[in-house]
């Protein structure tokens, strides 16, 4: 049987408000029967009885990302998409859905911005008052504001976002949100919108500076009713509203809130227009921030130092609502913090300049109080005018984040491991609050680019970040220049510096990260000329030479191999680091000039990328493979880059592998380094050496941050110590994405899920087990649909189960077995005996070497036998000589050492 599910228009189920001339329509199939591909489609979209395109029958397995080719798109029309198709074992199914188009285009925009005459003392509020003479069909509100903006028409609220209309680059564009207003709307009507500062005129950046795209907040609304009759009515913002003040006296992004119940809507007299331009208004292009979670207060405690504190049990992002029952006039205050210090006092140090408080004046009696125009980063909260006797249950905290759906779960037999993989989600939840934020607590919440680029690939096996990224790419070739690349944060507040490299590349990877991930060729025709336009830059900089000497850089950003002092760039060369991105970004132009069809570009920048690479190699790698930068991620950047040469690769893997030895198995790299190490380590030969890694408890390490009651992802390895002190620099966020990039190999390598083709439509399903954990079971919602692995090492068995979705197909290689399996789409099911129970009798001191060295555990072995040779100068040495032959050879000891290598094998294969 098949069935047509999850029918999308432009990543959205049904969209209210689109601004796409051109959206496209993806669907998912289930079937049944396995090795299930679509044969053919045919999409007919329909304005009431009139189709204004049909497809016809489409012989093709495409089903995502389709765009529409008919005829122009109305404004403010809802349309309706039916999706027919077949399939090749003679099935058909159908599929219904809609969208509908938002203004399109300036031209339909009647409203005006508003403003206050004088600034008020407390928020503004616009309040308009109508009458209806008739049965309302159905309404649409169009609404935005420089600052952010709440709505209520009837005192009912408006939607279900928060901190509309988001943060843009609000020069080049803003974005409007639609509302369905039909419900709320009565006769005798009052529509209110309350404006804060938000990112527009509130204090932000690192030196709290107001104003940073003016000094003068507004609105702007038009609400489109139609009635029953076919009359239709529009209403706008125009001279004719009033303004006043109501019970928000104070909301900023830093410092917080405060409302006031004593006091209610108070009129000033009517609004003034602004001048500013309407033009750059358009539809939200990705998900509203909402409120997803609530979660209530696991205790309340005081502290050694009388502090009432609440703890929520989960550093998170949002605000917390309180239901409260006191006297007119009492003042409740809530203060956040992400930890408390090693006394179990309250610590707010790390917020720096951010306040982080909210006020609540009661009015008297029940009464709900729910900050709208702020957010905080916390897990701890103080309350401050109730005393110790309250109810717990009367707070919530309200989890805020881009409503993306949640595509991907990973779960295994190490309880810590799950805690990790829940870290990082939190993190990126807390983080992804319509903008890529690097933190979400203290005076900072910028978009830094590097912090996205490193974690995005993980990102999206989490959640679907499509048009997440697609919209802050947006403002990225926006922000960009000529002069000055690529800015380090998006949306930039920090003026004109050069772009770095790391950071600034996020305008190559993200794009070609969103392409594989969702097949997605649009994100890399919008962006390509940004995309080049990088690379320029960066060859400006760089000249004949082609190696990028010049300028600040980050380098390995907190790594761990040097000192701090006054910079944190680590001990890897930052001018390697630039030039190996370089690279990369050069080579990422060229594969997208090659998907677009563009050869003569292709052509160029697959020249000037080899020029890099040989300019790296006379520059940074010697003749006899030595790197000019020993560290662990100047190696796995000439690794995990191909930067280095085929015959060099040998030795500086050994260097690598060196480096981590000196460090007792662990790692000391920064944000650069730290996401490409596991999966280098894997891709090489290393996989054992990944998963000791991974593993790692003590400092430094991602399970050394859970044994320490992390609930997020760090900035610092060390953001707490041992002790439960802190890092005391002035920069140490408890909710920090970037070390979350881990997600990724968790993913692809452990549980072995990741796309051959882009878009998950040819896959690749390799799980490679760790000693450690028994079983994983993960999964990931793809574009064409569910993929999922499981393994389990269990009682000498192997058992490895897949699902593979309709319309795809899939590679297969299962833990230790050579071959590769080739399926369509269906479950599958494999079990047999582990390589170590087949081998247990062959192991043998008649065994060779060479048979020996198949087997991974015996490496630390052989070279306490053969110190400092290569794996292929061993087998050379060893083959066809025997354990006994060889052991006859070697110096007085080898003999035990073989003994225990055989008794370690047997080990293992007990324990597994």
């Amino acid at each position: 049987m098949l069935t047509l599910k999850k029918l999308t228009t432009e990543f959205q189920n049904s969209p209210v408000g689109i601004d796409e001339p051109s959206p496209r329509f993806s669907w998912i199939l289930q079937a049944s029967d396995k090795n299930t591909l679509q044969s053919e489609y045919r999409i007919r979209v329909s304005n009431g009885e009139e189709t204004v395109w049909d497809s016809g029958t489409v012989k093709d397995s495409q089903s995502v990302l389709i765009p529409y080719a008919g005829a122009p798109l109305l404004a403010r029309t809802t349309y309706t998409l039916r999706v027919t198709v077949a399939d090749n074992h003679g099935e058909r199914a159908e599929a219904e859905g809609s969208f509908e188009t938002g203004l399109l285009d300036a031209e339909n925009i009647k409203a005006s911005w508003i403003t206050y005459q004088t600034e008020p003392d407390a928020l503004p509020v616009y309040r308009k008052q109508f009458s209806l003479d008739g049965k309302v069909k159905n309404a649409r509100l169009y609404a935005s504001a420089l600052g952010v903006y709440g709505v209520t028409l009837n005192g009912g609220k408006a939607g279900d976002s928060c901190l509309a209309p988001g943060w843009t680059s609000y020069p080049h564009r803003i974005h409007y949100q639609v509302y369905d207003v039909t419900e709320l709307l009565h006769k005798e009507n009052e529509l209110r919108i309350t404006v804060g500062k938000g990112w527009y005129t509130g204090p932000f950046g690192f030196t709290n500076t107001p104003n940073n795209y003016g000094d003068t907040t507004a609105a702007i609304a038009q609400l489109e009713i139609t009635f029953e009759d076919g009359r239709a009515q529009t209403l706008v913002t125009d001279g004719s509203w009033e303004y006043g003040t109501g019970s928000v006296k104070r909301g900023e992004i830093y410092d917080g809130e405060t409302i006031d119940h004593t006091a209610a809507y108070s009129a000033i007299g009517t609004v003034k227009l602004f001048d500013h331009t309407v033009d750059i208004l358009t539809a939200q292009k990705n998900e509203p921030v909402r409120v997803k979670q609530r979660i209530k207060p696991r205790k309340v405690f005081t502290t050694p130092k009388g502090e009432v504190v609440l703890d929520f049990g989960q550093n998170l992002v949002g605000v917390i609502e309180a239901e409260l029952d006191c006297p007119r006039g009492t003042e409740v205050t809530l203060h956040h913090a992400e930890v408390l210090d090693k006394d179990g006092n309250f610590y707010t140090e790390n917020l720096r300049a951010a306040r982080a408080v909210d006020t609540f004046i009661c009015g008297g009696g029940k009464e709900l109080f729910h900050p709208e125009f702020t957010f905080h980063g916390f897990r701890y909260a103080q309350v401050e005018g109730l005393g110790e006797a309250f109810d717990i249950n009367s707070f919530t905290a309200c989890v805020m984040f881009s409503d993306m759906e949640e595509i991907g779960s990973f779960r295994c037999s190490h309880k810590k491991v799950n805690r990790l993989w829940d870290n990082i989600r939190w993190g990126q939840r807390g983080n992804f609050l319509d903008v890529p934020t690097d933190c979400p607590q203290r005076d900072e919440r910028l978009g830094w680019t590097g912090d996205a680029q490193v974690f995005a690939s993980t990102a999206a096996t989490i959640m679907n970040t499509a048009l997440f990224f697609e919209k802050w790419l947006i403002d990225l070739k926006s922000e960009q220049t000529a002069e000055h690349g690529v800015p380090h944060i998006i949306p930039n507040i920090m003026g004109n510096v050069e772009g770095a490299a790391a950071w600034s590349d996020a305008a190559t990877i993200i794009p070609w990260q969103l392409y594989e991930a969702y097949g997605d060729v649009r994100v890399l025709q919008t962006q390509y000329e940004s995309m080049k336009g990088w690379v320029e830059y960066i060859r400006g900089k760089a000249g004949m030479s082609c190696l990028w000497q010049s300028g600040f850089q980050y380098g390995d950003w907190l790594a761990l191999d040097k000192e701090e002092f006054a910079d944190r760039t680590g001990a890897t060369d930052v001018y390697l680091v630039a030039t190996a991105y370089y690279a990369l970004s050069t080579e990422l132009v060229a594969k997208t000039a090659r998907v677009l069809g563009l050869e003569d570009d292709a052509k160029a920048y697959e020249a000037l990328h080899w020029d890099i690479v040989r300019a790296f190699r006379r520059e940074y790698i010697t003749e006899t493979g030595r790197m000019a930068s020993e560290t662990q991620t100047a190696c796995v950047l000439a690794l995990y880059f191909h930067l280095a040469a085929d015959k060099h690769r040998e030795r500086i893997l050994q260097t690598l592998k060196t480096n981590i030895q000196k460090h007792n198995g662990h790692l000391v790299t920064g944000f650069v380094g730290t996401p490409y190490l596991c999966h280098l380590l894997s891709d090489s030969g290393l996989h054992d050496v990944a998963g000791e890694i991974f593993l790692k408890e003590d400092f430094p390490s991602w399970l050394n941050c859970v044994n320490l009651g992390a609930t997020t992802i760090w900035e610092r390895w060390d953001s707490m110590k041992a002790d439960g002190s802190f890092d005391e620099s002035g920069m140490n966020s408890f909710n920090h994405y970037a070390y979350g990039a881990i997600g990724s190999w968790m993913m692809q390598t452990l549980a072995g899920l990741k796309p051959l083709q882009p878009g998950y439509k040819e896959i690749s399903v390799q799980p490679m087990p760790i000693k450690g954990i028994t079983h994983v079971s993960a999964s990931l919602e793809t574009p064409y649909g569910l993929l999922s692995c499981a393994w389990r090492c269990e009682n000498k068995q192997m058992t490895v189960e897949v699902t593979v979705p309709a319309n795809t197909s899939a590679q297969i290689k299962l833990p230790e077995k050579d071959e590769t399996i080739s399926v369509g789409s269906g479950r599958y099911s494999y079990t047999y005996a582990t390589t170590l129970e087949l081998a247990k009798e062959r192991y043998s001191r008649e065994s060779t070497l060479g048979e020996l060295l198949e087997n991974p555990a015996a490496k630390p072995y052989l070279e306490n036998i053969m110190p400092g040779m290569t794996d292929n100068d061993m087998i050379k040495l060893a083959y066809p000589m025997t354990v006994t032959q060889m052991s006859a050879n070697m110096p007085p000891g080898a003999d035990a050492v073989f003994d225990g290598l055989i008794a370690e094998l047997n080990r293992l294969e007990t324990e597994l």
